[in-house]
């Protein structure tokens, strides 16, 4: 599968003028981006169907282009259009009942979870 969708309802805690993006009552750009993450995420670990392994988020450009509002059903999609090694590059859209709301690239970099985890855990640590 080269393809991922993801649908959500929007819901207040999406909202520009909850996350604090912006001051008005539509999706939030913050919340437009996390789905079309979401969506590629789901379509790496599918390909890498490695529980040991996942992707992270390192580069995301998008452009936000159409308003949508409390209530309104929106889906993003991720189509992976290059993998090199552990990175994987994905053209991404988000689309509400009247057409394209946002559309732009991703990129996602396998790495060990659990290493991963721990080195981001000890980030701090004092010597």
């Amino acid at each position: 599968m080269d393809m991922m969708k993801k649908t959500v309802t929007v819901k207040e805690d999406q909202l520009a003028c909850t996350m604090g993006s912006g001051s008005l009552r539509v999706l939030a750009t913050p919340a437009v981006v996390a789905l079309m993450e979401n969506a590629a995420a789901a379509l790496a670990q599918e390909i890498l169907d490695n529980e040991m392994l996942t992707t992270v988020g390192t580069m995301i450009a998008i452009e936000h282009t159409s308003p949508t509002p409390t209530g309104a059903e929106v889906t993003a999609e991720a189509k992976l259009i290059s993998q090199d090694g552990r990175t994987f590059r994905f053209e991404v859209a988000a689309y509400d009942k009247k057409g394209e709301i946002a559309k732009g690239t991703h990129t996602r970099v396998s790495v060990k979870a659990e290493k991963f985890q721990a080195k981001a855990d000890g980030k701090f640590d004092e010597v």
